[in-house]
Formats: C-alpha cells, structure tokens, sequence
C-alpha cells in the first residue's frame, strides 16, 4: 500500500514538474518588454536565495566543504552553470521573438542527442531501434533544413545545451538541490554585476518597470526552483521509464502553447518534421519500455531461482519422505541433485 501511494505521489510531482516546464513560455512572455539577458540575469539572481532556503528548510550543509576541495569537481559545477545559462538564455530569447515551436522541437528532440552523446562521448552500444530513432532524428532535421533553407539552428541548440548538461550532471553526482545550489552560486555574482551595470547606466527594468513588473522578475527563483523540487521528489519515486514518458509533456505543452496561445506558423515542412521525430520517440519509448519488461523479468526469474537455492540449502539432509530411511545417499547423490539448481549461471 505504502509503495503504491509512494507512485501515486511521484506521478503527481512528475506532472508537476513537466508541467510547469511546459507552461514556463507563458511566464517568460509576461515579460517579453525586458531584454532577455536582463530576465536572465534576475533569474540567476533571485535563483541563489531560494536555493538557499531550501538548504536551511532541509539542514543541508555538509556537502559545501567537500566540494570546495575538489578542484575538479568544482570545475564540472561551473560547466553546468554554464551550459543551462545558455539553455536559459535560448529559451527566454526564443519566447520573447515568438520561436515557442522551435523550443517544443529542441526539447523532443533532447532525447536523440543524449543518445548520440552516449555513443560518442563514453562509447556506450545502442540497439538497432535506438540506431533507428536517431536516424529517423537526423532524417527530420534533414527535412526541416530543405524546407525552410536553414538548418534550425534554436532547436538544435537548445537541445545540446540540454543534454551537455545532462552529461556533466551525470559525471557531477551531486544531488538535485544541492547541484542547483552550487550552480547558481556560480551564476550569482557575474548576474549581479550585469544587473548592477544597468542600473548605473539607467538601463535596467526592475525598479522603472513598475512593482508589478519587479516582482515578476523576484518570482524568477521560485519558478526556477519548484519544477527542479517536483523532478527531485518524482524521481525517487517512481522508475526510470516512467520518467522518461513524462519527460515528453513539457515540450507537448510548449507545442500546444505555441499553435494555439502564441499562433505561430506551422507550414509543412514543420508538419513533417515534427512528425518525424514523434515517429523518432515513439519507436525510442516503444523500445526502452521491452528493454525494461525483459529485464524486470529477468530479474524476477534470478530471484526465484536464488530463493529456490536458498530453500534446497536449507533443506536439512535425509528429510525427504522418499529419500532412504538411513540417511546413507543425503550426502551424495541427494545433495547434488538439491544443489544442481544453484549451479546455473
């Protein structure tokens, strides 16, 4: 019961957390009168207080010493600023000039990218239908590319961004609110001496945009925050290929968003490319989803086998009803035939 109340939950922050990514082009559009490396610089600003309530609400700190003493590690923590800096800046910039479909495209095709990054960076084996996905991946961008007589330069963009991320985080190892703390530490002073500068140089928004335009800014952090929370909470909760079925929402959001709130463009050559790569993700989930019940089931056969070892182990010897009244072959051909299970490989 507790374990089935425990997914419910995870489901919950699942669609929490991809659902307020998906819905974030709204936000950002709120503020479409502030240039985007401005909103940037807030979000960066504002992102470090929060992450530092969050660190005092859960008693937080000993990670801090350990990581200031590993140069190398360090350094991984500032390429990550630095790649979701350019994601965030992408994406604001994007919403701002009215490119929300391109963002929906770059973050369904995130996916693929990951793949091509595994194969390329750390040499990891694909089976033929992941093989399959990135080419029918690469087969869309092809299209889009002939069609609009450039290649979708946002898109893929924020999709490496995206997944360079990804990949360093993978080689961080850092828990969730801890990483985005260090990140945004990172991010802070830099941030606020941009926001300094224009205020110096009269340039900046936050105190000229009115109060309800500073506290949309303020609420930047939070909105950073609370998505990042709900992934956090969902992913101790729930199985991988769970979270890599709703990781499609946001960008399903953004799509709907873009066509229906925003009403931008969707000429053919876009039609084809995205069903494209919807063919791309539906092959890739159809394929993690057998990959994952093939192994459950492995797994659960490896289980009952060792339990069924464990039992004949403990079967005391010359207990069977059919076995000889003196006990005289338990310790021969009655013992092999009780270990015979356990020797499968």
């Amino acid at each position: 019961m507790g374990d089935r109340s425990d997914k419910r939950a995870g489901l919950l922050y699942g669609f929490g957390a991809y659902g307020l990514w998906g819905i974030l082009p709204l936000y950002w559009h709120l503020l479409e009168s502030t240039p985007p490396a401005e909103v940037l610089a807030h979000r960066m600003v504002w992102s470090l207080p929060t992450a530092l309530l969050l660190l005092v609400a859960l008693r937080r700190w000993s990670w801090i010493r350990p990581l200031v003493r590993q140069p190398r590690k360090l350094g991984l923590v500032v390429l990550a600023a630095a790649a979701i800096s350019l994601n965030w800046w992408l994406f604001i910039w994007a919403v701002s000039v009215g490119r929300v479909l391109e963002c929906s495209l770059g973050y369904f095709i995130n996916p693929l990218v990951s793949i091509a990054f595994g194969v390329l960076l750390l040499r990891e084996r694909l089976r033929p239908a992941q093989w399959a996905a990135v080419a029918i991946g690469a087969v869309a961008v092809a299209v889009m590319s002939i069609g609009y007589g450039q290649v979708p330069w946002l898109s893929i963009a924020l999709a490496l961004c995206f997944a360079l991320y990804g990949l360093i985080k993978k080689r961080l190892q850092m828990d969730g609110v801890d990483s985005f703390t260090a990140e945004t530490a990172v991010q802070f002073l830099p941030a606020l001496g941009f926001l300094v500068y224009l205020a110096v140089m009269g340039e900046g928004t936050f105190v000229s945009g009115g109060t309800g335009h500073a506290l949309l800014l303020a609420v930047s952090g939070l909105v950073t925050a609370v998505p990042l929370i709900f992934f956090g909470s969902a992913a101790v909760r729930l199985p991988l290929s769970t979270i890599g079925l709703l990781q499609y929402l946001a960008p399903a959001l953004m799509f709907v968003l873009g066509l229906f709130a925003f009403h931008e463009e969707m000429p053919p050559e876009r039609w084809a490319g995205f069903v494209l790569v919807w063919i791309a993700l539906c092959l890739l989930t159809w394929d993690a989803l057998r990959t994952g019940h093939r192994t459950r089931t492995r797994l659960r056969a490896a289980a009952r086998e060792a339990a069924e070892c464990g039992a004949a182990a403990r079967q005391p010897s010359g207990s069977s009803a059919d076995g000889p009244a003196d006990g005289s072959d338990a310790s021969g051909t009655g013992s092999q035939a009780a270990s015979a299970p356990c020797t499968k490989p």
